[in-house]
């Protein structure tokens, strides 16, 4: 660990030699990037416990604010709790900003002409370009919606977009998100105690803002209105209290200012959809949802669900509502498909991939499992439907007899799994339980898809609580740090 002896001899300290991960803060023996200078000269003369102070305070912030999220204990019971808050914040670059926006902007333009066609005439199946069973054999395909084309043909208004940095610094896509992503309002939160608590850090960077993002994202719920932009009803569609994610749903309907809605508050007359409120039903245009597809209509995708509402799909599919993101976006950020996103995008766009994915292993072709199979103890095997780290094997870190057991599950449905080298995350300089050290980490930008699309300049990045440990999820104890981009 590095103590306080670091700020006066770190010219002495070298980095361990076995870390291979890139170095977002330093480029070599503790010397600090070009655009993290300032931000160092200010570590040094605050010292480690005025740090550790400010960061303490940032956590009480955030716990009187009530920003918490669940944890999953072994007995997979949730657990609430506020999400660790890094004091260190990351920068990028005005220029990395640059090639990460535009990389962004292209894949989600791609994927949403990809679900526009699969659920159309299915060119790019017809033509090869994706194994049609790998589409037909997907949990989240959903026949139920083929042929409904959406409000302004946008499948995913929200996506939040998972990137990593290889050994070399190279920005890779690890994940798309476009079903329900989160993590929002710790963005927003994350800069709002950044600055409350190190004001004088912003007074040394032209940062820029992120705190307009439920601005953007009213501005695009409203554009997707059927009756139009002027009197569009939003609701945002929550299952609930007992969700992990209940205090995002929260502040963003407040800070949009919009209905905060469970199921049983909308009902569907005539195909359109209503809020019950004290004066009687009022039409809503836009349902922004946070209720995954499985709950979201009992009539049309799940008879069990208490959660949704039902009949909203018809309605839907009527053309009275916009439902946000649409049902069956899932099948595009199927683990399994993102194996091809490059072509797609090749194939849509006529354009060489901006962002690369992580190498990817399809448990489906035979040469790709008999190689894996092989080498299960340098991969790490992912679920194709899952999130988090909950559906994944670590393969450096598993035992035999978990290989063993997941050699068999791969066997049986090789549809289910791909597989993917090891990538070092990138690590970052955090200040944690009152020692400064460098933590692995991500990063997820969100795209918002409306009239244009748009990439809020930063994001989340998630840091690995634990030291040497590469998960970053919140869901397994994952914290985060604001992120700063830097304007030209």
């Amino acid at each position: 660990m590095l103590r306080q002896s670091w700020f006066h001899s770190h010219t002495q300290i070298t980095p361990p030699p076995e870390v291979v991960a890139y170095d977002e803060f330093f480029q070599d023996d503790f010397r600090p990037r070009p655009h993290y200078a300032r931000m160092w000269d200010h570590i040094r003369h605050a010292g480690l416990h005025l740090l550790d102070a400010k960061s303490r305070e940032a956590c009480m912030t955030l716990r009187a604010e009530g920003v918490a999220f669940s944890r999953y204990s072994t007995q997979s019971e949730g657990i609430g709790r506020v999400w660790p808050f890094d004091i260190v914040p990351r920068i990028i670059t005005a220029g990395e900003w640059r090639l990460i926006e535009a990389g962004l902007k292209q894949r989600v333009r791609a994927l949403n002409l990809f679900l526009r066609d699969i659920y159309g005439r299915q060119n790019i199946l017809k033509d090869g370009v994706v194994p049609p069973e790998l589409i037909y054999n997907g949990k989240d395909f959903r026949r139920e919606i083929m042929d409904i084309s959406p409000p302004q043909d946008i499948y995913i208004p929200i996506s939040g977009i998972d990137l990593v940095r290889d050994e070399e610094g190279r920005y890779l896509v690890l994940e798309d998100n476009l079903r329900m992503p989160s993590g929002m309002s710790c963005m927003i939160e994350n800069r709002i105690i950044e600055r409350r608590i190190l004001p004088e850090l912003f007074s040394n960077y032209r940062v820029r803002r992120v705190e307009h993002y439920p601005d953007l994202l009213l501005e695009s719920l409203r554009f997707l209105s059927p009756r139009g932009e002027g009197q569009a009803a939003v609701v945002l569609l929550t299952p609930g209290g007992f969700d992990s994610a209940c205090f995002e749903h929260t502040f963003l309907a407040k800070e949009m200012g919009v209905e905060l809605a469970e199921g049983r508050d909308l009902v569907c007359k005539n195909d359109k959809v209503y809020l019950k409120t004290k004066r009687g039903l009022r039409q809503v245009d836009v349902v922004y949802r946070c209720v995954d597809d499985d709950f979201l209509d009992p009539l049309e995708l799940n008879a069990e669900t208490v959660l949704g509402v039902a009949g909203i799909v018809n309605a839907w599919r009527s053309g009275n509502v916009a439902v946000v993101n649409a049902p069956g976006v899932g099948i595009a950020d199927d683990k399994a498909v993102y194996a091809h996103v490059a072509d797609i995008i090749r194939y849509y766009l006529g354009e060489a991939p901006i962002l690369a994915n992580v190498e990817t292993y399809e448990m489906t072709v035979d040469q790709d499992q008999e190689y894996v199979l092989e080498n299960l103890e340098r991969m790490v095997v992912k679920a194709v439907a899952g999130s988090g780290d909950g559906r994944v094997l670590m393969g450096p870190t598993s035992t035999p007899a978990q290989r063993t057991q997941l050699e068999k599950k791969i066997r049986e449905n090789p549809r289910n799994y791909i597989a993917q080298p090891v990538v070092q995350l990138s690590r970052h300089l955090c200040c944690l339980d009152g020692e400064l050290e460098s933590r692995h980490m991500d990063l997820r930008p969100y795209v918002i898809f409306g009239r244009d699309i748009e990439v809020v300049p930063g994001g989340l990045t998630r840091v690995a609580t634990n030291k040497g440990w590469p998960v970053v999820n919140s869901s397994r104890g994952g914290g985060s740090k604001d992120t700063w981009v830097l304007a030209d």
